[in-house]
């Protein structure tokens, strides 16, 4: 009975054991999700990328990388056999890129779609393109680099040859000659802007004669325009000039008549100077009067 006892209890063992087995192994496996399965088409290296590698679509982990195979038909591309989260819709425009964790050098694939928006999803079985990712630009770019680096420093060590050189030694030497010529034409040039400051100077003083010139003049012709200035002053006395030029005019006629006048006198004092005391004669009888004697007559 003991042994009966005993296997009873191993067996029942055994079966729990069994069990719990199961169950964990389901609980790793995942098999509860259900997944969609999509293949990367890569042209690029893909180091570092392993079976199991985590799918990240915007930072978010929806998958696994199930395979990664050489192309039977074109050996230049590498196929990643990859399974999403079946809940997840990628859009059509999706494309793939490498992805580096840390300084492990563990890769990823890090799923992206353009900025174009479209409402039209990606088939499943269908083929994503992979793009060169941000560490294969900047490798390439830096191998770019080296290139250009190893070129200059040949170009550069064609330029120093010993002709070059003794080119260059020659014109850094024309150069510093130069130089000293700028230093004494420097010196020569110093007592003329001298002579310059001071004339700016003196200009500056002649200007601010010239500005206190100027606002006595303007002083000046704001008090001859003032009223009962200067102007008002000539105005009135040229209206009083031209009242009193006609009576200046009368003036004048009357002292030329009078004048006339005194010259008739004298004249005839001249020619009968008797008249002074005897007074003016009477006059000449005319024709036909008594004593009037023909001018003919008298002659004879």
């Amino acid at each position: 009975m003991e042994n009966r006892s005993h296997a009873l209890i191993a067996g029942l063992f055994v079966i729990c054991l069994s069990v719990v087995v199961l169950v964990v192994a389901e609980w790793f496996k995942g098999d509860s999700i259900e997944h969609d399965h999509y293949q990367i088409v890569s042209q690029e290296s893909v180091t570092g990328l392993s079976v199991q590698a985590s799918v990240y679509y915007r930072g978010v982990n929806i998958g696994k990388v199930n395979r990664i195979y050489f192309d039977p038909e074109n050996v230049q591309q590498i196929k990643i056999d990859i399974a999403i989260d079946g809940n997840i819709r990628l859009p059509a425009n999706v494309y793939a890129q490498l992805g580096y964790q840390g300084i492990t050098g563990l890769a990823y694939i890090q799923l992206s779609n353009s900025t174009d928006v479209t409402s039209e999803t990606l088939s499943e079985d269908a083929q994503i393109s992979m793009r060169p990712s941000l560490l294969d630009e900047v490798t390439g770019r830096g191998q770019n680099i080296l290139n250009n680096v190893n070129e200059l420093i040949v170009k550069m060590h064609q330029l120093l040859n010993d002709d070059n050189q003794d080119q260059i030694t020659k014109i850094l030497k024309n150069i510093e000659k130069t130089t000293r010529n700028f230093d004494n034409l420097a010196g020569s040039l110093q007592p003329i802007l001298e002579s310059m400051t001071d004339l700016t100077v003196e200009s500056g003083v002649l200007v601010k004669h010239l500005d206190e010139l100027l606002a006595e003049i303007n002083q000046s012709i704001r008090s001859m325009n003032r009223q009962d200035g200067i102007i008002d002053s000539l105005s009135a006395s040229a209206q009083e000039m031209a009242t009193t030029i006609p009576e200046l005019r009368k003036v004048s006629s009357g002292l030329i008549r009078n004048s006339q006048n005194l010259d008739r006198v004298l004249q005839q004092l001249e020619e009968n100077p008797q008249m002074f005391v005897f007074g003016r004669p009477p006059p000449q009888p005319g024709p036909g009067e008594n004593g009037f004697v023909a001018p003919g007559e008298i002659s004879q």
